[in-house]
Order: structure tokens, then C-alpha cells, then sequence
């Protein structure tokens, strides 16, 4: 994503053009979502411009963003990053502010805090991650940062996720570090 060329807002036809490719998408993975409505979806999708913003952003660093849930305590419908490897346009980043300014050389381009930060999603969870993976077999071949929690952030680390032998596995690695086959996955409530 082009930090500079970031506009909040989108036009009425990319709208249009997302809520038909989320549509799509919901329409051929009915189990990530039994007994929802499309029509109340997407009416929330067409009263958040902010959130059809993010939705963009997640869809267009190769998320395929997808409902996977709905929060009946706020009426929020759940969007996750159901793309089979971690985002592809999501990769190669450290994983917060802190561990990209002690780098001092071979930076990335970001971190995956700042970047989700800039889209206006959040990192999964070690538990969200883990209750994708009930809905299909993800980070085959990748692996994706998790919201670390503080504790193990104070010391220097991060932790990462991914599924390998039909097993969903938890790593730790410096803050600091960054692979190609490492991103991070998000979620955004509407």
C-alpha cells in the first residue's frame, strides 16, 4: 500500500465493484458464515463508508476478506482475511513501530502493527487464528504475525502462526525480524 496516495474514502463505483467481489466471495463459502443474510450485510457495508475503506485495503493487499462472524452484544458483523496464504501484499514486515526503528539495516517497508493501524483493521489474535483455521486449511506454506501479547513484547519478542501437518502451530521470533513468507492477517468489525 502507498502511504501517500491513502484516501479514506472510496468513489461510488469502487463500492460497487467491492460489495459485488464480497458478494462473490460469501456466496461461494456459505460455511464460514451458516444462516447470515447478505441483504443485512450489506446494508451495515453501505451505512460504514470508513469500514468499505478498510475492506478495500484488505482486499486489495490480497486479503479476500470475508464474513466470519457476528458480534451480538455491538451487531457487528466480523470480517477476517480468509486468503489461503497469509496477504500476499502483507509480507516481509517486522512486527510493530519499536522493532522497525531498532533496525539499523536491511529496514522492511513497515510493520504489521503500523500497517494495520493505516488500514484501520487489527491483528488477529493467537484465538481468532486459531478459530479461522475451523473454517479451513490457511498458512499452508506462510506464516502470519498474531497480536503478541504485552508481557512478551516487553521482552523483545513476537509471535507468529501457521498450519503445517493439519496443525495450527505457535512461534516466537525477535520483534525485529521479517521473511517473505511471513504477514499478518486482520480483522475488521462492521
Amino acid at each position: 500500500m502507498n502511504k501517500n496516495n491513502i484516501k479514506k474514502k472510496l468513489s461510488p463505483q469502487q463500492c460497487n465493484e467491492l460489495i459485488k467481489v464480497l458478494k462473490t466471495r460469501f456466496d461461494k463459502n456459505l460455511k464460514r458464515h451458516k444462516g447470515f443474510e447478505w441483504d443485512k450485510i450489506q446494508a451495515k457495508l453501505e451505512a460504514n463508508p470508513a469500514k468499505l475503506w478498510s475492506l478495500n485495503a484488505m482486499e486489495e493487499t490480497g486479503g479476500e476478506p470475508d464474513v466470519v462472524g457476528f458480534d451480538k452484544k455491538t451487531g457487528e458483523y466480523i470480517f477476517y482475511d480468509c486468503s489461503p496464504e497469509s496477504p500476499k501484499e502483507r509480507r516481509s514486515l517486522c512486527y510493530d513501530h519499536d522493532a522497525l526503528e531498532k533496525r539499523k539495516e536491511h529496514k522492511p517497508a513497515d510493520s504489521a502493527v503500523n500497517m494495520a493501524a493505516e488500514m484501520g483493521i487489527e491483528l488477529l489474535t493467537e484465538e481468532q487464528y486459531r478459530e479461522l483455521q475451523q473454517l479451513g486449511a490457511f498458512d499452508t506454506k506462510t506464516s502470519s504475525w498474531v497480536k503478541t501479547p504485552a508481557d512478551i513484547r516487553k521482552l523483545g519478542g513476537a509471535v507468529f502462526c501457521d498450519r503445517r501437518y493439519n496443525t495450527v502451530f505457535v512461534y516466537h521470533n525477535g520483534a525485529e525480524s521479517y521473511y517473505a513468507a511471513r504477514g499478518f492477517r486482520g480483522l475488521l468489525r462492521v
